[in-house]
């Protein structure tokens, strides 16, 4: 029987059968629930419809508003056009599950007087007692999905609050019921504890992405349908081993949550603390690495970001300090900037509140003489143990695997193994079938082409000359002298930083402009501090000509030209500011600085000032008794260094003390005039 509600002007419209199911699961299997949504159409004939469209365009697409229903839309299209008499679905719950879908066609159909019919009924939009029943449906429809979503994020939670939900495996496991099981693939296992052993030896994960790409090894990844992939490692895959929980054999749940964005990107996921995770259970399964180095390696590479609370990553930088001092007056971490002609000068400044807020800069002060009081402290502590050290570390070298060599001889099984499968399968093949042989014999060419390129990594590596193991007692001699191993040329300047963050916690830095010093407050690792003052420096102070040097060239200089003073200071053992011996052209260069006027002869040759020999040719005596004479005290003359010449003025000489000595001398020929013979001087004696 047609309904009341059912107009002839209804009936010279069409009538729209929409047919939806939620997921495509329900598709294929719920085959029963799609026919009878089909069978509506029968009823739509039956009430008097001709013309009927359906529409299903949505099938395995959810009506809760979290996906575009391209179906929904075409039909709400139609029934605005005023082209539709009547929306048909086996349940009103087809058309919308969320109130703004719902209203939008309800309100659509009132306007241009359309009706919606189920298996139930009809219902008219513009009679109010249909639009409030509508209005009621459209809520429980609502309640009841989320009511069901609900129980089963209830239930779901649940479980994964007991460590027994595992949804997907990362790569390197398998999902083995409601745990987690190691992959059985060798390779796979070996890459993945490669991974860890390489961040932990070089401190971050970038260096160990530079040696995997350094070595051209790959690491496996897991693709869409499972499957497990080798691919050129990049920053994220390594970092995504590290940060998982489940490598370290420890169950996780809830690390993620979905913030609903009003832009472009719309829903998306956002990590959570570790503080609002569902569930994380430590030692659930068996990992790659215990809990607690997987915990050390997270907790290292997440202090390498430079943050407030973190040091940052060790750089290439020479600065010792970099990410570890910070401002007593103001609490920031000090900015580091380098100078001078190589940009090996480092300077550490307290800027970033000036940068920031226009506040006064606070200190600022040169960074190689604080870096060489801090490593000198730091050589003090770690010395007494150098020696254990040295030995220990020599001895794990040795026993070492090498790890380049053992990965590359998995990927050499691995594509050995292609191979032979590609070979197997174009012989099985009919050779008739060119088809078929075809694709077959270009696989098991590409297989073996990347077989042969594996052999020629092993034999490049194979090439490479190892290096030789030190002598033990080599290596003890050295940890003796640790300072010459820590500046030596050889010496990483990241390893001396990782030393550093190793032992020193943080320095606190201060000017005293009273005492005109540098104040550094060390905080080790241990809890105990320690404070060193050093004179701040001026501008190119550091590396500045001993002024004991300066003031023995200012003497040499009255008798000796600059080679023969580069002589004279080298054979004292004596360096420039630099550490390097003299030359001719230092020593130039230092008197030129200074303003010390160079050695320049007499040009009447009357010389105002003589070395010993000529002296002792001026007073006719021997050398030797004016020498002691000197030594004695008996006459004036300079002697700027142990080995170096003795200097007399010739003023001096020519003094009754001078003449005194003389004839002293001329009196007792046979015994050079000066202190008793017996006596014993402490200077070597010099002609």
């Amino acid at each position: 029987m047609i309904s009341d509600k059912v107009r002839p002007h209804h009936l010279e419209r069409k009538a729209l059968l929409y047919v939806r199911q939620s997921s495509a699961h329900q598709v294929l299997h719920n085959r029963e629930s799609s026919a009878l949504q089909y069978a509506m159409r029968d009823r739509l004939a039956a009430l008097g419809w001709s013309e009927i469209e359906v529409i299903d365009d949505d099938l395995g697409r959810s009506a809760a508003g979290g996906v575009q229903r391209a179906g929904f839309e075409r039909m709400v299209a139609e029934v605005c056009l005023g082209k539709v008499g009547a929306v048909c679905a086996r349940e009103v719950s087809r058309f919308a599950r969320n109130s703004r879908d719902w209203q939008q066609l309800i309100e659509m159909c009132r306007v241009v007087d359309t009706v919606l019919i189920d298996q139930e009924t009809i219902y008219a939009p513009r009679h109010g007692n249909d639009r409030l029943l509508l209005g009621l449906k459209g809520s429980l429809n609502e309640y009841e999905l989320d009511l069901l979503r609900q129980r089963s994020l209830s239930a779901r939670y649940e479980k994964a609050r007991r460590g027994e939900l595992v949804v997907g495996a990362p790569v390197g496991f398998v999902k083995a019921g409601d745990h987690y099981e190691k992959d059985p693939d060798r390779r796979v296992q070996e890459a993945i504890t490669l991974v860890f052993d390489k961040v932990l030896e070089l401190g971050s994960a970038r260096q160990a992405l530079l040696w995997f790409h350094e070595h051209d090894l790959d690491l496996p990844v897991r693709g869409k349908d499972g499957t497990t992939l080798w691919r050129r490692p990049n920053y994220a895959t390594i970092h995504r081993v590290i940060e998982n929980p489940v490598y370290g054999g420890a169950y996780a749940y809830g690390k993620t949550a979905v913030a609903t964005g009003h832009g472009v990107a719309g829903v998306k996921a956002r990590r959570k603390a570790r503080a609002d995770w569902l569930a994380l259970m430590p030692n659930a399964h068996e990992g790659y690495i215990s809990w607690e180095k997987a915990e050390t390696i997270r907790k290292m590479v997440s202090g390498n970001v430079p943050t407030s609370r973190h040091h940052g990553a060790p750089k290439h930088g020479d600065a010792l300090l970099s990410g570890l001092i910070r401002c007593r007056r103001c609490g920031r971490k000090l900015t580091l900037r380098y100078s001078g002609a190589r940009h090996d000068i480092p300077r550490y400044s307290c800027t970033r509140g000036w940068m920031d807020n226009g506040e006064p800069r606070c200190i600022a002060f040169g960074g190689l003489q604080v870096d060489d009081a801090v490593a000198d402290a730091l050589l003090t502590v770690v010395g007494p143990g150098a020696v254990a050290a040295a030995v220990s570390a020599e001895a794990e070298a040795i026993q070492r695997r090498d790890q380049v060599r053992e990965a590359l001889e998995r990927d050499l099984e691995a594509a050995r193994f292609a191979a032979d499968r590609a070979f197997r399968q174009y012989d099985a093949a009919d050779p008739a079938n060119r088809l078929v042989t075809g694709e077959l014999e270009a696989r098991w060419n590409k297989a073996l082409a990347h077989a042969a390129e594996v052999e020629g990594k092993m034999t490049a590596h194979d090439a490479t000359a190892p290096t030789p193991a030190a002598d033990p007692a080599s290596l003890v001699a050295l940890a003796a002298d640790l300072k010459s191993v820590w500046t030596a040329p050889s010496t990483d300047a990241r390893l001396r930083k990782r030393i550093v963050r190793t032992v020193i916690h943080e320095v606190i830095a201060d000017i005293d402009q009273e005492a005109a010093e540098v104040l550094l407050v060390v905080h080790w690792i241990g809890g105990a501090h320690s404070e060193i003052r050093l004179p701040r420096r001026r501008r190119g102070q550091r590396n500045n000509t001993s002024t004991d040097v300066i003031a023995a060239v200012r003497q040499l200089v009255l008798v000796a030209h600059d080679d023969l003073i580069a002589g004279i200071l080298n054979r004292n053992g004596l360096v420039t500011g630099n550490g390097n011996r003299w030359t001719r052209e230092r020593v130039t260069s230092l008197r030129s600085h200074h303003r010390i006027p160079v050695h320049k002869p007499a040009e009447d040759e009357v010389e105002p000032w003589l070395q010993l020999n000529k002296a002792a040719q001026f007073l006719h005596i021997a050398a030797k008794t004016l020498r002691r004479a000197a030594e004695a005290g008996e006459i004036l003359g300079i002697h700027p260094l142990p080995d170096g010449p003795w200097i007399f003025s010739r003023t001096d000489l020519s003094t009754p003390a001078a003449q005194t000595i003389t004839e002293r001398a001329r009196r007792n020929p046979r015994r050079p005039a000066g202190p008793d013979p017996d006596h014993q001087s402490l200077f070597p004696s010099m002609t």
